[in-house]
């Protein structure tokens, strides 16, 4: 094979943090490889490298033998490397063909070649199966074909290194299967790939080679062939992963109910009928394709906005209004889907992200003023218990890695001992050890007598941890099932929307409920 690609001794600095420590790697004409590693292991920062946006401190990066010029973006894309960032860099009012246009061709052009440029790119739309309406506005698209476009945006530049940075993060399962395949077409027409990943089942279904990071160094490189999910997962974190067994639940009085919902999709899809309970001391698992309306009952239920028709009830009672402040009054914990836009402001501090839902208790307040020492004292503490790496309390949240962000708001949101928890894709982006580690708190959580509400794409992890499970379709809620009925097949065609034997199914469970 031929060797496309070559870091070597890449060592990046970040004041008294040492993201990468001599990490050095290759990478191989039509090879897929996985960089698997923990959060703030330090594989974003060496991408970063690799794609210009960081200059390392030491170290090369070569590509067809070329040393490319340190902390030069522009020179990376020129020599055929391509970036596909987690989160998406794509203006949400432009086309996709003006998406992918953009930065192109030289400002001093009289005019754009806006017909050559969609030749090209329904051309490379064609040639990898990445089907996207060259015309359509990039706000009208689905998660999956936003990432298409940055994938186009890429190939568009003539990219032949393909980095893509959690590229599943956000994709539903079928999003993602779909994605690999499409993947695996690429480098069989000489494209290669580095993918940065937490999953360890897309790992070895997708990777020919998997390099691990573990606090910022190379501590293992494996043939998929030569490995499996558990040696991976324990080079990871070093140490042996086992997830939590889901005890047997108790349930207790009757926390939260919804009955008959109807709300306008505010930045989701509509509800429209949804009912359901949740008891004390247990866990009501919610799965679903993403954009059924799962975005909109987590905000219904958090306060975020009221029901346009139907009842919300808090043991029992209807809140005195229907607003965030008296959910958090009456004990509704939340943790957000998307933890960058809604579950923490970037340019705060790590204390003041901690308190901020709460500032106005007298744990953190007295007469108006901020006490700024139980604040930090709080969220020392959440550093500590929910194992927060990089994190200062006086430091910045923007420069935490995904996964540590939402430990940190994990922690905010259970050392609160909330009576209900809202917990939406709670592990999205996590690694193993983390995920373990969420997993074991929400149990916890359920334990101690809150009820869960988990709303989550992840069928495995629904599985693990609800005791009841029910499916969202088009805004309407399924019939509950006990979790031991639960299969992939079954919550498969329930996601589907075939609902047909699930009331004989749910009555089983009727007297655990």
């Amino acid at each position: 094979m031929t060797r496309v690609l070559e870091l070597e001794g890449i060592t990046k600095r970040f004041g008294a943090v040492t993201a990468n420590d001599d990490v050095s790697l290759h990478l191989e004409r039509g090879e897929i490889v996985a960089l698997l590693g923990e959060n703030g292991a330090g594989k974003t920062t060496l991408m970063s490298i690799l794609f210009g946006h960081y200059t390392a401190d030491s170290g090369t990066v070569r590509v067809d033998g070329q040393e490319l010029p340190p902390g030069r973006s522009r020179a990376a894309i020129q020599a055929g490397v391509g970036m596909v960032h987690q989160h998406f860099a794509l203006a949400p009012n432009l086309t996709v063909l003006d998406n992918v246009l953009t930065g192109t061709e030289p400002l001093w052009k009289p005019r754009s070649d806006r017909a050559g440029g969609r030749e090209k790119l329904v051309g490379l739309a064609r040639r990898f199966g990445l089907k996207v309406d060259p015309d359509a506005r990039v706000s009208d698209l689905s998660v999956g074909e936003c990432q298409r476009v940055e994938i186009l945006k890429a190939l568009y530049n003539d990219a032949r290194i393909l980095i893509l940075d959690e590229p599943t993060a956000v994709l539903t399962a079928q999003e993602a299967e779909g994605l690999f395949a499409t993947l695996r077409q690429m480098t069989q027409r000489g494209l290669s790939l580095i993918f940065i990943s937490h999953k360890l089942g897309e790992v070895m279904a997708a990777a020919d080679r998997v390099v691990v990071l573990r606090h910022g160094r190379v501590v293992a490189e494996r043939r998929k062939v030569h490995t499996s999910k558990e040696e991976l997962a324990e080079l990871m974190v070093g140490r042996a992963v086992k997830r939590p067994t889901r005890p047997p639940a108790t349930p207790g009085e009757l926390l939260l109910e919804g009955v008959d919902l109807h709300l306008a999709g505010k930045g989701g899809a509509s509800l429209k009928g949804a009912s359901f309970h949740l008891r004390a001391g247990e866990t009501l698992g919610i799965i679903g394709v993403s954009g059924n309306g799962q975005t909109t009952l987590a905000g219904l239920v958090s306060g975020l906005y009221p029901p346009d028709v139907g009842k919300l009830l808090i043991e029992g009672h209807r809140p005195p209004r229907h607003d965030v402040p008296h959910a958090i009054a009456a004990g509704i914990g939340r943790i957000p889907e998307d933890r960058n836009a809604e579950g923490a402001i970037g340019d705060m501090t790590t204390w003041e992200n901690v308190v901020l839902e709460r500032i106005w208790s007298p744990d953190y307040s007295t007469r108006g003023l901020v006490r700024r020492d139980a604040a930090r004292a709080t969220t020392e503490a959440i550093l500590r218990d929910y194992d927060v790496r990089g994190a200062r309390v006086d430091g910045r949240i923007r420069l935490l890695s995904g996964g540590n962000m939402q430990k940190l708001i994990l922690g905010r949101v259970l050392s609160a001992d909330p009576r209900i928890v809202v917990a939406a894709q709670p592990s999205r982006g996590l690694d193993e050890g983390a995920i373990a580690g969420v997993h074991e708190r929400l149990l916890e959580a359920r334990s101690r007598g809150a009820g869960v509400l988990l709303i989550s794409e992840d069928l495995e992890e629904v599985m693990a941890l609800s005791d009841r499970i029910m499916a969202i379709v088009g805004g309407r809620l399924s019939p509950a099932i006990p979790a031991e009925r639960a299969t992939q097949q079954l919550l498969g065609l329930m996601m589907a929307g075939d609902w047909s034997t699930l009331d004989d199914i749910a009555a089983e469970g009727v007297h655990a409920v």
